[in-house]
């Protein structure tokens, strides 16, 4: 298949390497140009906008951080959305607001292009490996015809509903990743001032009911209290800050999730949001407070 990839960050760099090793003709595009080295070395085409990427292509991916940076790059000028044939599917995989992907869908499907929004889940050890979660929007037709290249770095692929849907769910993801983060650093922290063995008590905990990812992947973090990349916490903030706005839309009350967010914003306003989620334990260590 003739792909695009637009936006080579920490988590599209590795997901689109996995479309150039499984034969594809890829074009890359990123702002910073060097973040496409490694890409281009594999044997990626570099190209010298989203428009010029997008050209030819039968499916272009973008992975950016935000909602106006998807619009920029997909309707603005030098956009993908101007060279992108009628027929060709754009697939989303940033986390964006629900409406934006509803609307970017609607201003493509005007000039008759599939769109497939379809934020992933975990994190850059999923995107590395290829076992990358999506929670996918969009119409059956889009989605199709997305699947087998969206199938090269995702083990998990669940299309929910018409475009905005996989934002949707996105949202609710993060909703509950917030508060397993945020209790994985009470709770070590908690296990550590009481004396326990940390090894052995993960250990343990990992055989019962508090089992999770976050758990396995990241209590090494907290115990080391150190926080490589994963995951910014100031990318977290801007999900959390989605739900937040989703939820007060139908009315739905999220105390746990305005309280963890009010947390990442003091890390964020601390000068750690470039840090890994699991950073989250600096609170209970009391490292900082919040008002």
């Amino acid at each position: 298949m003739n792909l695009a990839w637009i936006g080579t960050g920490t988590m599209g760099a590795a997901m689109a390497a996995h479309l150039v090793q499984a034969g594809h003709d890829v074009a890359v595009w990123n702002r910073t140009l060097a973040r496409t080295d490694e890409l281009a070395a594999l044997g990626a085409r570099v190209a010298t906008s989203p428009a010029d990427a997008a050209t030819g292509a039968d499916v272009v991916f973008v992975c950016v951080s935000d909602s106006p940076d998807v619009e920029q790059v997909v309707l603005g000028p030098g956009g993908a959305g101007e060279t992108m044939a009628s027929g060709s599917v754009l697939v989303d995989h940033s986390t964006i607001s629900p409406a934006v992907a509803r609307s970017v869908a609607d201003a493509l499907a005007a000039r008759g292009i599939g769109a497939v929004d379809a934020p992933v889940s975990g994190g850059s050890e999923g995107a590395k490996n290829g076992t990358l979660s999506a929670f996918v929007g969009g119409s059956d037709e889009a989605v199709t015809a997305a699947r087998p290249a969206m199938e090269c770095f995702c083990a998990s692929i669940t299309h929910l509903g018409p475009a905005g849907a996989g934002q949707a769910a996105k949202a609710v993801n993060q909703v509950l990743v917030a508060g397993t983060y945020a209790a994985l650093g009470e709770a070590l922290v908690l296990g550590e001032r009481e004396g326990l063995p940390m090894d052995a008590l993960v250990s343990a905990l990992s055989a019962g009911a508090a089992q999770s990812w976050v758990l396995a992947n990241r209590s090494t973090n907290v115990i080391d209290d150190t926080y490589p990349l994963g995951f910014r916490v100031a990318l977290h903030l801007k999900d959390l800050r989605i739900a937040l706005d989703e939820a007060a839309a139908f009315g739905v009350p999220l105390a746990i999730t305005e309280l963890i967010a009010a947390q990442e914003s003091a890390l964020v306003e601390a000068g750690l949001g470039d840090e890994d989620l699991s950073n989250l334990a600096r609170i209970p260590r009391g490292g900082l407070t919040t008002s």
